[in-house]
């Protein structure tokens, strides 16, 4: 059986890639161009599988057709979980790539760089989907462009829930049937579950609660960003998993990365997960029989959260940083963007993309991809603030205190919102 592919390895980075012919390239004073007037981009795009054939025959397409700009791929040599802490060297060091993968997430706290390019007026932003704009904008300037765009839908394995005899779920269910469903799916004498959560308190663990938080009224820092704006409904939120790991329905995995927890789904065990289209193909390879449909909610009405990844652009002169958003921008063009989110793995960056025939056949022939389409009208995405991290450290903490039964969830509330609300008292 040939290995499956989880998120992770689509966007992980290729660590046997090395540096060399890269870093040298990157120089704080050279404006780009060589004396034939051609600039060359170094690219650390890190991806691997399908993720690194998709981008490696867009990056040979577009040096084929801009004899001016010539791309090179590959550099970086690390993963793209260490992809913030490479550049970060990088930059402190003075030689850093033209053109990095970097996490959605990390985006706001690496524009505290000077080096990190203003791409405002420079990018066809209003082409994007609105999760894919609202997570590269940072204090209303364009900071970077969209590289990967997802949304949050819960899977479900239809075998299981037919020898369960429950209902599969269906659009516009709440919170409490969700926790119901769980527990009736669950059956320790064939260590079946009937949900997971990630439990280690990274950010796989807090991203899938912010959708809990926005559906309750709440959000993750208040609108003059002093505060936290979870404080009044996190309860309630971490209540729900409470419920679930008290009913004994809750797969907690232990590790990094979710891929236990994903495998646990893969191999039959599991009857629901949330999860994003990336998952898709492991499920079709696995022969997994399957069926998506949108988050839970509490209010009825459809929410659920995207986390786009970016191409973020670095200043290495005038002439690079033009040729690297004219780079990103024609990678975010319907005719590019439809080969990478077919190959790679990504949603259409924009709605163009997505009425595209292709992209029309591709869903068609894909079970479920389309709900995770559908959901992105009524995504939203973490904020793009330098604080993110510390408060998904915090948040994260809160989750995992739950998840194993250290904490109730108003004590874990309580903790996580004091030392956030620390954090936003510290002027950035």
């Amino acid at each position: 059986m040939s290995r499956t592919l989880s998120r992770r390895d689509i966007l992980r980075a290729a660590a046997a890639a090395t540096a060399a012919g890269t870093l040298g390239a990157c120089s704080k004073n050279d404006d780009g161009a060589d004396p034939n007037g051609v600039v060359t981009l170094d690219l650390w795009h890190g991806q691997v599988d399908r993720g690194k054939a998709a981008i490696d025959a867009l990056i040979s397409a577009f040096n084929q057709s801009h004899p001016n700009i010539k791309v090179v791929g590959g550099g970086g040599g690390v993963t793209a979980d260490s992809m913030l802490q490479k550049v970060t060297a990088g930059l402190a060091a003075g030689s850093y790539p033209d053109i990095a993968y970097i996490f959605g997430s990390d985006l706001a706290s690496l524009t505290k760089s000077p080096k990190v390019a203003d791409l405002t007026g420079q990018l066809k932003i209003d082409d994007y989907w609105p999760a894919a704009k609202d997570a590269v904008s940072v204090k209303g300037k364009v900071r970077a462009a969209p590289a990967l765009l997802d949304s949050l839908c819960v899977v479900y394995n239809k075998k299981l829930f037919a020898a369960a005899g429950v209902p599969v779920p269906k659009a516009g269910w709440t919170w409490d049937e969700f926790v119901s469903t769980a527990k009736q799916l669950t059956n320790p004498a064939k260590g079946v579950f009937g949900t997971g959560w990630p439990g280690v308190g990274d950010e796989d663990t807090v991203w899938r609660i912010w959708p809990m938080i926005w559906d309750l009224g709440g959000d993750v820092v208040s609108g003059d960003g002093k505060k936290v704006g979870f404080d009044s409904v996190g309860a309630q939120a971490l209540g729900t998993l409470d419920r679930l790991r008290t009913d004994k329905s809750l797969y907690v995995d232990p590790k990094p990365g979710s891929e236990q927890l994903y495998q646990v789904f893969l191999g039959g065990r599991m009857g629901m997960v949330a999860t994003g289209p990336w998952q898709l193909p492991e499920l079709k390879d696995n022969g997994l029989e399957y069926g998506v449909v949108p988050l839970p909610s509490y209010s009825g009405k459809p929410v659920t959260i995207s986390g786009p990844d970016t191409w973020t652009v670095f200043d290495n002169g005038k002439a690079k940083v033009k040729a690297a958003a004219e780079f990103v921008t024609w990678l975010a063009d319907p005719a590019q963007d439809i080969q990478w989110d077919i190959k790679g793995g990504s949603l259409p960056i924009t709605k163009a993309t997505a009425e595209l025939p292709q992209w029309k056949q591709h869903s068609a022939a894909t079970n479920g991809l389309d709900v995770f389409v559908t959901a992105l009208d009524t995504a939203k995405v973490r904020p793009t603030i330098s604080t993110y991290p510390q408060i998904s450290q915090h948040m994260g903490e809160a989750i995992a205190s739950v998840l194993l039964g250290k904490q109730s969830p108003a004590d874990a509330l309580k903790q996580a919102v004091d030392k956030c609300n620390q954090v936003l008292a510290v002027p950035s």
